[in-house]
């Protein structure tokens, strides 16, 4: 079962949780503002598969987990499809502008189950 980590800058991600949930993941939602900045810590201590950081720029928490964790990742992403071809491309950790929604969840878990699972 894929495990997902979700950290967003206003403490949000139900959504984006139900969706994962919903492709049969596993979410786990980093509580609190400032969520998107401990990203990599949750994804490391929970040895989550997939992380998803959402803050206005699309950027902060992912490359925050890069780099202290060496998470492969990709930022500034404004759509669902730009988070399947970041998996495609081996990226485990994606960072997103604000996007709380099942859609998003569902099809970035799909994708990685695809990917990694088949």
């Amino acid at each position: 079962m894929i495990k997902v980590v979700i950290a967003d800058r206003m403490g949000k991600g139900q959504k984006v949780a139900a969706g994962v949930e919903e492709a049969g993941g596993t979410a786990v939602v980093v509580p609190g503002m400032g969520a998107d900045m401990r990203l990599g810590d949750v994804m490391n201590q929970e040895q989550a598969d997939m992380g998803i950081s959402f803050c206005g720029s699309g950027g902060a928490g992912a490359i925050t987990a890069s780099t202290k964790y060496g998470y492969p990742e990709r930022h500034g992403m404004r759509s669902i499809q730009e988070g399947i071809t970041a998996i495609e491309e081996g990226k485990t950790v994606l960072g997103f502008g604000f996007m709380d929604k099942p859609e998003l969840g569902k099809a970035l878990t799909e994708a990685f189950e695809k990917k990694y699972n088949q």
